[in-house]
């Protein structure tokens, strides 16, 4: 047998899927450390990570965690539990987190998310015009980044005059690997602040009946059922929890598949071809495609066991804290063939990128639409886009969950606006 790889090294950010096929192969349930220090279960294969997706008796409830509890602040976001925003989905079991989804349910429709479309295209268009003429561009600041931001701020409600400033919190948010700790704590306090005063700036003013294309936050306010409602923390909560999680996902989303479309130039041809035929069935199996190839998401959100846990033939003892490797599910050969090519037509793709079970991503419909607008809108406004540096100079952000580029410089031929 090899060795076993190296994990967690910039080497291996750069590529983890070797490792991971390793992993899959000789420990496909391995107890590991983490950079943080904390020790966790890593989960590799596709049946085992459905499976515990999906157990009950892993519990998303950080209190369960058998560790000192100054460990306990590096299995979540920095600073959510001293900014008192630890009563969201990814933190809470059924029945808190029947109760909870099901009322944010209610302002997260599809039907919500289908009436903004225009806007994320606009959005789109806008920020193309930004560098269209310029025949450069850093892919991730001035598009992936910006994009879901202004989009999110805009479904939440946030108004134009105060989006500049989540832009900033939410910056030094997604540099979390890169930037000093105390700094994620701060932005997260502020956006805490902010959103606490929005929240009930927007419950003073609602109106007895919901108008047309009511923003998120009223629709987080207004929900409720058999007379429960949200609380205002929980409501902040829930406001910062769509935000954070919905932004950087899509910001990876965007970047990771432009990337991947530009070092695999005949899926990208094909796509570019099947748009310029009006057609959209590539561009939605292709996002889906692009979510398993190269996902924006690694490592699911932390679970803790609450009790003796058989997964892949391994006992996970009470208090363990469990990570599914999504990023290796997906790419097993006991589920998909050919798992490590690109195919963008791919039809058997039920992967794990959005989750599995009842914590499946409540904000997969918005993802869906903002990666194919923006992925469509590139392929068309510029086709002959390029990287502008070889592939070996770019750099991943450091993190244990998410998996994104840091930049993504690239070069195409000047368009007017």
């Amino acid at each position: 047998m090899t060795a076993a790889p190296d994990l967690f090294t910039w080497e291996f950010a750069a590529d983890p899927y070797p490792a991971y096929a390793w992993l899959r192969e000789h420990e496909p349930v391995r107890w590991t450390r983490l950079p943080s220090g904390v020790e966790a279960w890593l989960v590799t294969r596709y049946a085992d990570a459905k499976q515990a997706l999906a157990d009950p008796r892993l519990s998303k409830n950080p209190a369960h965690h058998d560790e000192p509890a100054h460990a306990k602040g590096k299995t979540g976001i920095p600073g959510e539990r001293k900014a008192e925003l630890m009563t969201h989905l990814l933190n809470i079991d059924p029945p808190d987190h029947t109760r909870l989804r099901r009322l944010v349910s209610k302002a997260f429709t599809p039907r919500r998310v289908a009436e903004f479309a225009p806007r994320v295209r606009e959005l789109t268009d806008r920020l193309i015009d930004g560098f269209a003429e310029r025949g450069e561009a850093d892919l991730i600041h001035e598009f992936a980044f910006p994009l879901p931001i202004y989009a999110i701020c805009d479904l939440l409600g946030v108004p134009p005059e105060d989006q500049d400033d989540f832009r900033d919190w939410a910056g030094m948010m997604i540099r979390h690997g890169g930037g000093p700790r105390g700094g994620v704590a701060r932005s997260v306090k502020k956006m805490r602040g902010y959103l606490a005063e929005l929240i009930h700036r927007k419950r003073e003013a609602l109106p007895t009946v919901a108008g047309p294309g009511e923003d998120l936050i009223s629709g987080l306010i207004r929900a409720s059922d058999h007379g429960e409602h949200l609380t205002e923390n929980e409501a902040a909560a829930m406001a910062f929890i769509l935000l954070f999680a919905g932004f950087e996902t899509t910001v990876n989303l965007i970047g990771n598949g432009t990337y991947a479309l530009l070092t695999h130039p005949g899926q990208r041809a094909r796509l570019q071809e099947s748009l310029a035929a009006g057609e959209r069935g590539l561009l939605e199996t292709g996002v889906e495609e692009l979510l398993r190839y190269d996902g924006p998401v690694e490592l699911a959100t932390w679970r803790f066991a609450t009790e003796p846990v058989d997964i892949g033939g391994q006992r996970i003892a009470p208090g363990d804290p469990v990570l599914v490797v999504l990023a290796a599910a997906d790419r097993d050969p006991e589920r998909f063939a050919e798992p490590d090519t690109l195919d963008l037509a791919r039809r058997d793709n039920q992967h794990l990128g959005y989750g599995h079970g009842i914590h499946y991503c409540l904000g997969a419909p918005l993802a869906r639409l903002e990666g194919q607008t923006a992925l469509a809108g590139l392929l068309t406004r510029l086709p002959d886009l390029r990287l502008a540096v070889d592939e070996g100079e770019l750099r991943w952000r450091g993190g244990l969950i998410m998996r994104g580029l840091r930049t993504l410089p690239v070069e195409f031929t000047p368009s007017g606006r």
